[in-house]
């Protein structure tokens, strides 16, 4: 079939088609998809990237070579096909975006503190929880978004193309940035800030730092709120756009706030904090740090918006494009 074609090299051949009978000959190895009912489709529904076969008409061989089949034998589920899968690619890369902000900045954090004070701030017990909120919870949360129209009007992605792209990327080392920055001020000058007794030095007694607990408090609330910037891929202004529409993303986040209040406040020896938890003002100071990666997050938007505008990133800049058409034009 046209899938393994060189008739796209042929380019008299390709305008023949295209003005005689409006057939347009694409590239080799584009994206195929076919349609199909008899058993005659069946090698053209197997050799296709994806076959749709019907499911009341279609016959059962055709049903069998097919990856994909309609039910009620509607083509506009085909629609609902593309939308539900193009959701499905969207979701994994929120949470990939999500997840790899997390590892970055944890491991950064647990290697800092291990070379300078022989001990992490964030104890074994406290990374299982940080884990439990990377893993468990955020794919439940960002993993059930509903597909929207949106989704239709979006470029298809290429077959050779990462699914982390250079946008994640950015999204990804600005807001890890961000929080290294925040949790360093606080490893090396929050005792000095805040009047807290160093943390290294308190726990050498067996004693819980509230020194430590204070950092790890930012610290899961910077992910709470950077959970929020992560339903947005492409640079969105409104991150809270649609948010209502997803209860299951917003149950999350309420519960996973309240477990964090309640491990600080009452966890003890038993989640290594320090006993009686935090005062008012750290807690404020906590939420206030997490709620920093809302800004921080539209600040990288116009920092890459930026980037790309001059071609930082590699690609063509816009303002230089129509030029480049125009003198295309001019050498035709």
């Amino acid at each position: 079939g046209l899938n393994q074609s060189t008739l796209y090299t042929d380019k008299r051949a390709c305008q023949t088609l295209k003005h005689q009978d409006k057939i347009t000959v694409f590239p080799d190895r584009q994206v195929v998809a076919m349609t199909g009912d008899g058993t005659n489709d069946a090698p053209a529904l197997k050799r296709a990237d994806i076959g749709f076969a019907m499911g009341i008409a279609g016959t059962q061989i055709a049903k069998d070579a097919a990856d994909i089949i309609l039910l009620d034998d509607n083509f506009a589920s085909i629609v609902t096909a593309a939308k539900w899968g193009r959701n499905v690619y969207a979701s994994i890369q929120k949470f990939l975006q999500f997840q790899l902000t997390v590892n970055i900045a944890a491991v950064v954090t647990a290697l800092v503190g291990s070379f300078a004070y022989a001990k992490s701030p964030l104890a074994a017990i406290q990374m299982l929880w940080v884990n439990l909120i990377m893993d468990s919870l955020a794919s439940l949360a960002l993993a059930s978004e509903p597909p929207t129209d949106e989704l239709l009007r979006r470029n298809p992605v290429n077959r050779s193309k990462s699914i982390v792209t250079v946008r994640m990327w950015a999204n990804m080392l600005g807001q890890a940035s961000y929080q290294l920055v925040i949790i360093m001020f606080l490893l090396f000058g929050g005792p000095r800030v805040f009047g807290l007794e160093p943390g290294h030095i308190v726990e050498r007694e067996g004693i819980n730092s509230e020194h430590y607990t204070f950092i790890f408090n930012a610290f899961v609330w910077m992910q709470l709120f950077n959970e929020v910037n992560s339903r947005s891929l492409n640079g969105e202004i409104n991150i809270f756009k649609g948010i209502l529409r997803n209860p299951l993303f917003c149950g999350i986040l309420v519960i996973t706030a309240i477990l964090q209040i309640i491990m600080v406040e009452f966890g003890g020896k038993a989640l290594h904090v320090a006993d009686g938890g935090l005062n008012g003002e750290l807690w404020g100071w906590s939420l206030l740090f997490g709620f920093g990666s809302l800004p921080m997050q539209q600040i990288i938007n116009i920092f890459y918006g930026q980037c790309t505008h001059f071609g930082i990133d590699g690609r063509i800049p816009s303002r230089l494009k129509s030029s480049r058409r125009l003198s295309m034009r001019t050498v035709e």
